[in-house]
């Protein structure tokens, strides 16, 4: 029997991030791999010599960092920097008047502006029936639809034809969309099954031999469909390739532009926002890979993504090419946050946080005129931070010394823990009486620990700017059913996509793609109306809803098969 789960916990599952890190910590901060753009910014004086060398690794103390590493200025003198920036055209964008008056303290009371009232689009939580069950491969067709899977097919037909024509000698019979699911579910195979190369996985009477690969599809058909496919149309890739600013995207977007509404389509975010990178491993010489010491994937291509904080769900993402041909007004930390948020869409209210590659105050202005909050570390050398005020922090101010200043909606807090922390907030009053436990020395070799000062916005930073445990994620499911964690869903997910049992036992074909209840009842007369689903020919193709208590017995997918509707034979074709 099939598991199902609740949908929520199938999305969670589904897109678990493989590289969740707490930003609480400096680890994620300290990136050697930006590329180099033009921030305005960057106050030039504020730029030293050895801003251009590799900072040091990442510290180990549990709170946000500001010391993550400035885009280089290699190559270039710091006339010529303060130059660049002082002709900027992004001085006429909004800044905070700055005063001259001294850092605050804790003693000193402080309110937060009103925030704009939260008003989501659609209602927050998964956009699906959330009261059928879903298996894992019901999740991955919503996010790999019928449709695109169909292009998938069509375009890696033809880019083999091509290959043909051009003299590649292999066989090769066009490959439909059950070919590519089981193609697919052995790829996700290979991340749980890990072995030194392809062929292994075929190997047979051999220490290193596994049965499942040559059970679901012939290892010379597998390397064909792996040499050929092809997300875009080859003929367009010719086109592409032509123009003098050709689009480094264009073989991938057919797929992510796909996901990108699916994510978007099916899920609806709660109030609290995070903008962070990721890393896709790649060593591939596509002119978009790059190097980040401290990311735990270290080669590959970057993404800006935009996310749930409380999940991780990935609502909107964008790939970075490298250095725009057009120089940026605001600079690309400025666009790479507002490329990602689409009112619209998302509605308003909602409080985004960030790092110190993002945090400016033009930036958090921006966001505010649009009626979202922000919070997020920052860099003291950023136009429009307070600087060279009385009664700042040293290196001699104890563990817990907080110090602000409120200037209109916004406030900017230092905290001395180990080392100074530097958070810029518009949805948080500077300190409401938070504390949080450190150790303190007191006396030699004699460390207590204390109840400390902690800044409000640096405990909702560190609270909504890391991921969630995925054990975590699975308490808030709403129905009463056993947790499955991440390894036995893609295990699952593996075997529906490839057609077998959880033990490896091919399905027939012959007689496991017939139509069958939904329902497991006694009653024949009730098997016409329980366990109704959402047709998913119906749904991915026509773009309409409608219900069926019938589905196929070996894709698990719920299918029309009423004479005027027969999704059923439309889905196998």
């Amino acid at each position: 029997m099939r598991r199902t789960l609740h949908v929520e916990q199938a999305v969670d599952l589904l897109f678990q991030m493989s590289d969740e890190e707490t930003l609480e910590s400096s680890s994620s901060d300290n990136e050697s791999g930006q590329d180099d753009f033009e921030d305005p910014d960057f106050v030039a004086e504020n730029v030293s010599d050895d801003d251009d060398d590799e900072q040091p690794g990442p510290s180990t103390a549990p709170t946000p960092t500001t010391s993550r590493r400035r885009p280089s200025q290699r190559g270039r003198g710091r006339k010529d920097q303060a130059k660049t920036r002082s002709r900027s055209p992004a001085q006429s964008a909004a800044q905070p008047e700055q005063s001259s008056e001294p850092w605050k303290t804790e003693t000193d009371p402080d309110t937060a502006p009103q925030a704009s009232r939260f008003m989501p689009r659609r209602p927050p939580g998964a956009q699906v029936d959330l009261h059928s069950g879903h298996t894992p491969k019901d999740l991955f067709l919503l996010y790999f639809a019928a449709d695109t899977m169909r292009t998938i097919c069509r375009n890696t037909n033809k880019q083999a034809a091509r290959n043909q024509q051009k003299g590649s000698k292999y066989q090769w019979t066009d490959v439909d969309v059950e070919e590519l699911h089981r193609f697919l579910g052995l790829l996700i195979y290979t991340s749980l099954v890990t072995l030194p190369s392809i062929q292994d996985y075929w190997k047979q009477s051999h220490i290193l031999s596994v049965s499942l690969p040559a059970k679901v599809m012939p290892r010379d058909r597998f390397r064909s469909i792996s040499w050929n496919i092809h997300l875009s149309d080859p003929e367009e890739d010719v086109i592409n390739d032509q123009r003098n600013q050709h689009d480094k995207l264009f073989r991938v977007k057919p797929l992510m532009d796909d996901i990108r509404t699916a994510c978007q389509a099916h899920y609806h975010p709660k109030k609290e926002l995070s903008v962070d990178e990721r890393m896709v491993a790649t060593k591939a010489k596509t002119g978009m890979t790059q190097y980040m010491k401290d990311k735990p994937n270290k080669w590959g291509i970057k993404l800006f993504v935009l996310a749930e904080s409380n999940n991780g769900y990935t609502l909107n993402f964008n790939v970075y090419v490298g250095k725009a041909h057009t120089p940026s007004v605001h600079g690309l930390s400025y666009d790479a946050v507002m490329d990602l948020i689409q009112p619209s869409h998302l509605g308003t209210g909602y409080h985004i946080y960030m790092d110190n590659f993002y945090t400016s105050p033009k930036l958090f202005l921006s966001l505010g005129s649009m009626k979202f909050g922000a919070c997020g570390t920052y860099r003291s050398n950023r136009k429009g931070c307070p600087s060279g005020r009385e009664n700042a922090l040293t290196s001699k101010s104890k563990r817990g010394s907080v110090r602000w200043i409120r200037e209109d909606r916004l406030v900017f807090v230092k905290w001395m823990d180990t080392r100074e922390v530097s958070v810029c907030s518009t949805i948080h009053p500077a300190f409401s009486g938070e504390t949080i436990k450190r150790k303190v020395k007191e006396g030699p070799g004699r460390w207590v620990a204390k109840d400390i000062p902690c800044p409000t916005p640096i405990m909702a930073y560190n609270k909504y700017m890391g991921g969630v445990d995925l054990s975590d994620q699975l308490l808030h499911a709403t129905q009463q059913v056993t947790p499955m964690t991440h390894k036995n869903f893609v295990a699952e997910l593996v075997a529906q996509l490839c057609g077998v049992t959880q033990t490896g036992v091919p399905l027939q074909k012959s007689t496991s793609h017939v139509s069958v209840a939904i329902a497991n009842v006694a009653e024949a007369k009730d098997k016409a109306t329980a366990g109704r689903r959402v047709c998913q020919r119906c749904k991915q193709v026509d773009k309409k809803r409608f219900v069926t208590p019938w589905k196929c017995k070996a894709c698990d997918v719920a299918l029309c098969v009423i004479v005027d509707r027969n999704c059923f034979e439309e889905w196998h074709k």
